[in-house]
């Protein structure tokens, strides 16, 4: 199968697709050592790791960078997390689309956030045909934040997020992302009525990776987490250094330099 093949195949699996999201080549390529079978990023993670806050601030081009780096350097199919696609009216993302199709990535996540989600389904509608237009095949998994943002609450918020999930399905959406989604039942209502492959983010009160499968959930993303953990320990470390003089945390768990060389000698 060609990577789009078998990203699109990883989503229909009977278990989660599980992306520990990467925001450079080497931690990308260290998720793909630890067994992961996609790569995903995060665009909080990897505005961070060029000086930028998350919310579209970041230069296109140095995401496209980071993109094509992170290609590079693995074997797995790479989904590119494009925030709105970094332009506000629809038509004018086909250009960016394009241009991540280019990098070698095959998939990408486009959100709705306080904006009428008629505006999403149709950049859903411009990803698709752009990516036509080139000859290759994209995945779309399309945002919704209706619980992100408090959007709706209890049973309204079921409702609006199937609202929004069909409208997506149709404009041609590959999955629905559901970042906030935490209850059970609501987990297995819109996993079972939304039409699409459900991806949900993971937070504290989440359940395990077994129990969301058992509930109908066939992607599992960690956003920026990991990024955030990786720079709370060096921030551990870093105290630790200066204040106190000593190196525990610093030497505790380290990847050689040998073996993060021998990565990137292919």
């Amino acid at each position: 199968m060609t990577p789009a093949e078998t990203f699109r195949s990883l989503h229909h699996a009977d278990r989660v697709l599980v992306l520990p999201n990467a925001w450079d080549a080497a931690s990308a390529r260290l998720v793909e050592e630890c067994g992961a079978t996609a790569i995903a990023t995060s665009s909080a993670a990897v505005a961070w790791a060029h000086g930028r806050a998350d919310g579209e601030q970041l230069d296109p081009a140095a995401l496209l960078e980071t993109v094509r780096a992170i290609v590079r350097v693995v074997r797995v199919p790479v989904s590119v997390d494009a925030e709105a696609g970094y332009h506000a009216e629809p038509e004018a993302i086909a250009d960016m689309i394009a241009a991540v199709l280019d990098t070698g990535a095959v998939g990408v996540n486009l959100e709705d956030g306080l904006v009428a989600p008629e505006r999403l389904a149709e950049k859903i509608g411009v990803a698709k045909r752009a990516a036509a237009r080139t000859g290759r095949e994209l995945f779309v998994n399309a945002r919704t934040d209706v619980y992100l943002r408090n959007i709706a609450a209890g049973d309204a918020a079921i409702a609006e997020t199937l609202r929004r999930a069909r409208m997506y399905r149709e404009a041609g959406a590959d999955g629905l992302f559901v970042p906030g989604l935490v209850e059970a039942e609501g987990i297995r209502t819109i996993a079972h009525e939304a039409g699409l492959p459900l991806n949900l983010l993971a937070r504290p009160k989440l359940g395990p990776v077994e129990e969301l499968r058992s509930l109908g959930v066939r992607r599992l993303s960690v956003g920026a987490s990991l990024a955030q953990a990786a720079l709370g320990l060096a921030r551990q470390a870093t105290r630790e250094l200066l204040d106190r003089g000593t190196y525990g945390t610093l030497f505790a768990d380290v990847v050689a330099g040998v073996e993060l060389n021998g990565w990137f000698k292919r």
